[in-house]
C-alpha cells in the first residue's frame, strides 16, 4: 500500500496538470500552443537547464558517465526501432523518430523531479539535453531526409546545457540576483510544458489506432530493455539508473507530431502514436516507477 501511495504521489501532479490543459481546450478556452512552446523552449527551459546544472551537487564524472550511457541507450533504441520499422514495412519518415524519441521534457523532467528530487532532476536534465540534441539533428533528418546538422548549435537549450556544464565543471556561480531571476523564469517550464502537453493531446486527431497500440507497446519494451541493460552495464548509481530508465521510456513526444506536420510525413498516424502512448503511460509509468522504487 505504501508503494502504491508513493507512486501515486509522484505521477498524480504530472497527469493532473496535463488534465488541466486537456480540460482547458475541451471547455473552449484559447491556448496558443505555438507561443507557449516557443517561450518555453527559448526562455524558460534553457534557464531551467542552466540553473539545474550550475547548482547540482552531482559529481561531474558521474554526469559524464550518464551522458555516455544515454548515448549508448539511444543507439540501441535506434537500432531496434529501425528493425521494427523495416520488419513491419512502415514508412521510416513517419514512424522511426516517434518510436525513438520520448517526451523527456514535458513528462520526463517533472517525473524525475517528483520521484527522485533535485539529484534525479539534475540527471534528467542531462538526459533530456542529449535527447534534444539527437532529435534536432538526426531526428529531423529522419523525418525530412535533409535536416541540418548545424541547426542544433543555434538552439538555446543546447547553449544553456554547454554553459551550465561549464559552470558545474568550474564550480562557478552567477550572482544571487541573477540566479534568483533565472530560477524564477525556469520555474515556469514544468507547469507550462505539462499543461501544453494536455492541450496538444486534446487537439490531436489520432489515426490508425490499432497500429499505434502495438507500436507503442513495442516502444515501451524496446526503451525499457535498452535503458535497463545500459544502466546496469555502466554500473550507474541507483538514482541515475532509475532516471535513465524513466526518461528513455517516456511516451511519444508531441514534437514528433509537429515535425511530421512540418515535413510532410503522415501526421495523423503520428498523432495516433502520441495519444495512444500517452494514455498507455498512465498505467506504464507507475509500473516502471514501482519497479525502480523497490530495485
Amino acid at each position: 500500500m505504501n508503494l502504491i501511495l508513493t507512486v501515486l504521489e509522484i505521477v498524480a501532479p504530472v497527469f493532473l496538470l496535463a488534465g488541466i490543459g486537456f480540460g482547458w481546450v475541451k471547455f473552449g478556452f484559447e491556448y496558443r500552443v505555438q507561443f507557449v512552446t516557443q517561450m518555453a523552449m527559448t526562455l524558460s527551459v534553457p534557464c531551467l537547464i542552466f540553473t539545474a546544472l550550475m547548482k547540482t551537487k552531482i559529481d561531474p564524472q558521474s554526469l559524464s558517465t550518464v551522458i555516455i550511457a544515454t548515448v549508448a541507450a539511444y543507439a540501441i533504441v535506434t537500432a531496434a526501432s529501425l528493425l521494427v520499422v523495416k520488419m513491419g514495412k512502415f514508412d521510416s519518415g513517419t514512424y522511426l523518430a516517434p518510436i525513438i524519441f520520448g517526451n523527456t521534457g514535458n513528462l520526463g523532467l517533472p517525473l524525475a523531479l517528483f520521484a527522485f528530487g533535485d539529484v534525479g532532476f539534475g540527471y534528467a536534465v542531462v538526459i533530456f539535453a542529449v535527447m534534444a540534441i539527437y532529435s534536432f539533428t538526426i531526428g529531423i533528418w529522419m523525418v525530412s531526409g535533409g535536416g541540418s546538422m548545424t541547426k542544433v548549435l543555434k538552439e538555446p537549450l543546447v547553449a544553456a546545457t554547454l554553459l551550465g556544464g561549464l559552470f558545474l565543471w568550474q564550480g562557478w556561480q552567477t550572482p544571487p540576483f541573477l540566479t534568483n531571476t533565472l530560477e524564477l523564469v525556469g520555474q515556469m517550464a514544468i507547469p507550462l510544458m505539462l499543461i501544453t502537453l494536455g492541450v496538444a493531446v486534446a487537439r490531436l486527431k489520432p489515426g490508425r489506432i490499432l497500429r499505434a497500440v502495438w507500436l507503442s507497446s513495442a516502444k515501451v519494451a524496446i526503451c525499457v530493455a535498452a535503458a535497463w541493460t545500459v544502466g546496469r552495464w555502466f554500473g550507474l548509481p541507483d538514482i541515475a539508473f532509475a532516471v535513465l530508465v524513466l526518461q528513455v521510456s517516456t511516451p511519444v513526444a508531441v514534437t514528433s507530431y509537429l515535425l511530421a506536420e512540418k515535413y510532410g510525413a503522415d501526421a495523423d498516424a503520428v498523432a495516433g502514436l502520441v495519444v495512444v502512448s500517452t494514455l498507455m503511460s498512465v498505467v506504464v509509468i507507475p509500473v516502471i516507477l514501482a519497479f525502480l522504487v523497490v530495485s
